[in-house]
């Protein structure tokens, strides 16, 4: 699974219009991005002490003490460990991560996003990596590939790691939803008062859950996938520059109930980086408010895959409920 665990996405549709929204965007970027951390930045621990604890709630953080009183080697990962966990909550991170204003099939208003499970899922994943590999050496099993190491199902480490990760989806999900806090305030600050329209959709694509399929107790573990059960609501981003679907699942038993979670790429960020330039990645985000620069020319659309041959590829496993242009992106 990797250590961005619950990375996933956030979207809503508002009442607002495009007509409603400002000719030049360039001001709603900025102020999203002052709004909400990206990158390496995050909230200044001065505001974030208490009202980031009243939001998240107590449970998470004795959650989250229970399991490091057993892994300390946890705090010790992550410099300034319960301050770090705090004030990155509601930030985005960088790499594929961002922030998307976009226009659905009848000109209305989304805020979509992405993002995981910051600095502490990270560690967590790194830990219970680490512990895993020692684990394989511990009772001598040789494996062809020290990344299949595992957890005996029924042993303490197994338990502890399920507690960690579902502890850490719970956080990347309380991330999300700090962010599209944020995100709608500063909408309707640089736009105008609006409504919802319709619960927000969230949806993990890097988590594992435990299911039931064939009458049998699972446990799934869905990277690069999100769950499409019969009547589910999903969201499958493209690229910067490409369409983006809501979606309904359609319950295929085939794929568990799954399918892809967006375009996946074509080739890897140094190639990329090697292939484009700042103006091709200009030439490709044209008519898009976002970032140009040689800082995220490895996200440019022509490294990812075409997401419309992906979806076509899936019509067994998702209908398709809204086709969403980004006109705003912001990444970190």
């Amino acid at each position: 699974m990797g250590v961005d665990i619950g990375c996933g996405m956030n979207a809503v549709r508002t009442t607002l219009t495009a007509s409603q929204l400002p000719d030049n965007l360039a001001k709603l970027r900025s102020a999203l991005e002052a709004e909400i951390p990206v990158g390496f930045r995050q909230h200044a621990w001065n505001r974030m002490r208490g009202s980031a604890l009243v939001r998240v709630g107590k449970p998470l953080n004795d959650r989250l003490d229970k399991i490091v009183a057993k892994h300390r080697s946890i705090m010790k990962m992550l410099p300034k460990f319960y301050q770090t966990w705090i004030c990155q909550l509601g930030t985005l991170g960088g790499g594929n991560h961002f922030i998307e204003v976009c226009i659905d099939e009848e000109q209305r208003v989304w805020i979509m996003l992405h993002s995981g499970s910051r600095g502490v899922g990270s560690v967590i994943g790194k830990h219970f990596i680490w512990a895993a590999r020692k684990e394989m050496w511990r009772h001598q099993i040789h494996l062809p590939d020290k990344d299949l190491s595992y957890f005996t199902e029924g042993s303490e480490l197994f338990d502890d790691y399920v507690e960690a990760v579902q502890w850490a989806q719970d956080y990347a999900l309380a991330n999300r939803s700090e962010m599209m806090r944020r995100a709608l305030a500063v909408l309707e600050k640089e736009v105008t008062s609006f409504k919802l329209d319709g619960e927000a959709i969230n949806c993990h694509h890097n988590y594992v859950s435990q299911e039931t399929h064939n009458n049998e107790n699972l446990f799934i573990t869905r990277k690069g996938a999100i769950s499409a059960r019969m009547g589910e609501m999903g969201i499958i981003p493209g690229s910067m520059g490409a369409r983006s679907y809501i979606v309904r699942g359609k319950g295929n038993p085939e794929s568990f109930c799954s399918c892809s979670h967006g375009a996946g790429r074509r080739m890897s960020r140094g190639e990329a980086r090697e292939t484009f330039d700042a103006d091709d990645l200009a030439a490709q985000t044209q008519g898009i408010e976002c970032r140009k620069d040689k800082g995220v020319v490895d996200e440019i659309p022509a490294a990812y895959k075409d997401i419309d041959a992906v979806m076509s590829h899936q019509h067994d496993l998702v209908e398709i409920v809204h086709t969403l242009r980004q006109v705003v992106c912001v990444k970190g």
